[in-house]
């Protein structure tokens, strides 16, 4: 139906046309030119509709709906959005003995279990800031080229006597005999562990007790100083 009033519109506009320009002629040579413009208006019409209906009709089609705009299609389409990683909540912490009571209780692996027993036999005398201090240091190492990958190989490191923390060595049972000193050990390891900040030593890779002053100590630079604690930087 649009079809062929599309058509229609077209040769009428044409027929008009025409016939005004046969009548600029006829209107010279006759007396009579409305007589004259019908025949014409009448074979013109015929002609025009023999022409039309020689075109086949995809073409007719193509005619009257024009050509199909071009359509972009995003390459983003039809795929799904990758969700964003959702960034873990930061995690703040307190360094006293209520916000660690506050903690659920800790559990985890192996590596949780190496750095609760080197805090335990290390650092259990210390302030709870003192203890987080202590767990700084061995991630530290951990994260330095020097040392080994994971908390561990850091603890257990030496051996033969040369150990780098010397209750691996030390020939004494290592056996965690106050419960409570046991549990805030684990849940200083467990909040390390998940991600807590280390702005406490300044990077520190070494520390050391007041009681004694390795040689190391001269050659490295201090970063900090945390109850019986001494923390140093390896340049």
């Amino acid at each position: 139906m649009r079809l062929q009033q599309t058509w229609t519109n077209a040769v009428l506009a044409l027929c008009v046309l025409s016939g005004a320009a046969f009548a600029d002629v006829t209107v010279s040579h006759s007396n009579d030119p409305t007589s004259l413009i019908g025949t014409q208006f009448a074979s013109l019409l015929g002609a025009e509709y023999n022409a039309v209906d020689a075109v086949p009709a995809a073409q007719l089609t193509a005619m009257a709906v024009g050509p199909k705009a071009a359509v972009s299609i995003s390459p983003f389409l039809g795929t799904k959005a990758k969700k964003s990683a959702a960034k873990p909540e930061p995690v703040l912490v307190s360094y006293t003995p209520d916000w660690i009571a506050t903690q659920p209780t800790a559990s985890g692996d192996e590596q949780w279990q190496c750095l609760k027993m080197a805090l335990y036999f290390e650092a259990r005398g210390e302030t709870i800031k003192g203890q987080f201090a202590v767990a700084e240091v061995i991630l530290n190492r951990v994260d330095s080229p020097r040392y080994p990958k994971t908390v561990c190989g850091v603890v257990e490191q030496g051996g033969g006597g040369s150990c780098q923390f010397s209750f691996v060595c030390d020939g004494a049972r290592n056996t965690m005999a106050d419960p409570q000193a046991a549990e805030t050990a684990g849940r200083i390891a467990r909040v390390m562990l998940d991600g807590a900040p280390r702005g406490l030593t300044g990077g520190a890779t070494y520390f050391h007790s007041r009681a004694v002053w390795p040689a190391w100590s001269k050659r490295f630079p201090r970063t900090a100083s945390i109850g019986a604690h001494v923390f140093y930087r390896q340049p």
